[in-house]
């Protein structure tokens, strides 16, 4: 077992025009105040990392580490969620999501897709100039708008899509592969890999491709109702990346799981500030800690209720009184003798006779 690193923070949600969360250095002053540690890095806005520069230039990495050293923080991974998603867009999402996309290949699912590529394979590049062996990601989503049984799906459909997914995706993870960097896709709705089972049928499709891993959320399994902590154990060994992050779920006479069309404020299932959901995180962390999770805990925060400020300041705090350093020695290490003893351990069982 090790000790979890932490507090991090997701820089993704706090981006806006105005300071100081319209640049990295007044960012990183303000993350730095409420006592986080480490930041994961979006890279869909250049103004903030320029993931194609970082990907060419030592020089620019460096002066980005040593910003952020100033200030007693460190970067734990690049994330591309929104170029991941556009690498595989089912074609009923093709408008609403190009917003993701620079102007000059909006319209164009082709151009879009190629600079998704692009952008990703920039990422794996940035990543080791950075010193960076993780990265974070969605894998995007051709099957989504089939997720339900009816009307019936075509046989074949969900392995065609697993199939073309995985074609997309191999040249990426060779790439990272190449560059010694562990490419985590977070499991979430909306996405092809939005459970376990679906997260198995893309390792199968892309022959258990040592690269493809894995961005823990327990907010999205247990709005699922998936067993979140179950979970840790079943994929320990390909989960690279946590997002800490609550959610509630509200039963309803009126609305479930698929959330009935509404907003987050009225939804059933939502997300929450760190500890004003219902995930249990005394269990996570004591289970990702019994797993030997070897990275860091990243607060995302997207709550619908509290202001993002003392939505941030008490996710510092509270993930920081949830890292558990873990024991160096048992407890009842001074109880028991040291060392095999075999005639000692026959003694304690009664058989200091050879039976006759």
């Amino acid at each position: 077992m090790r000790t979890i690193k932490g507090p991090a923070v997701f820089l993704a949600q706090f981006i806006a025009k105005d300071p100081p969360f319209n640049k990295l250095e007044t960012l990183a002053d303000w993350v730095a105040a409420m006592g986080y540690k480490g930041v994961q890095i979006p890279t869909f806005d250049p103004v903030i990392f320029d993931v194609e520069k970082a990907a060419e230039s030592q020089d620019y990495c460096d002066e980005i580490k040593g910003l952020l050293a100033e200030r007693g923080l460190v970067i734990t991974e690049l994330s591309t969620h929104r170029q991941g998603h556009l690498v595989a867009v089912h074609p009923a999402y093709d408008l609403t999501v190009d917003a993701f996309a620079p102007e000059a290949v909006r319209n164009d699912p082709v151009a879009r897709t190629g600079w998704a590529r692009k952008q990703m394979l920039a990422a794996a590049k940035a990543s080791v100039r950075l010193g960076l062996d993780r990265h974070a990601s969605f894998p995007g989503s051709l099957l989504w708008p089939y997720l339900y049984l009816y009307p019936p799906r075509p046989d074949g459909l969900v392995e065609a899509g697993f199939e073309e997914l995985a074609k997309r995706w191999r040249p990426i993870l060779d790439a990272f592969d190449e560059a010694g960097v562990d490419l985590c896709f977070e499991i979430h709705p909306g996405e092809d890999l939005h459970d376990g089972l679906t997260f198995d049928m893309f390792l199968d499709a892309v022959d258990q491709h040592p690269r493809c891993n894995m961005l823990y959320d327990p907010s999205h399994l247990y709005l699922q109702m998936i067993d979140y902590i179950d979970f840790l154990d079943i994929y320990q060994d390909r989960i690279k990346v946590a997002h800490i992050k609550d959610a509630e779920f509200n039963k309803s006479g009126r609305t479930g799981f698929w959330g009935g069309y509404q907003n987050w404020p009225t939804r059933a299932g939502r997300f929450r500030s760190l500890g004003d959901g219902d995930i249990d995180f005394g269990a996570v962390f004591s289970k990702l800690a019994e797993i030997d999770y070897d990275g860091w805990a990243v607060v995302e925060w997207e709550c619908c209720i509290k202001d993002p400020d003392d939505g941030a300041r008490e996710g510092a705090a509270f993930v920081r009184d949830h890292l558990i350093n873990v024991q160096p020695r048992a407890f009842d290490a001074n109880m028991q003798a040291r060392g095999v003893d075999v005639e000692r351990n026959r003694a304690i069982l009664g058989l200091k006779q050879a039976p006759s």
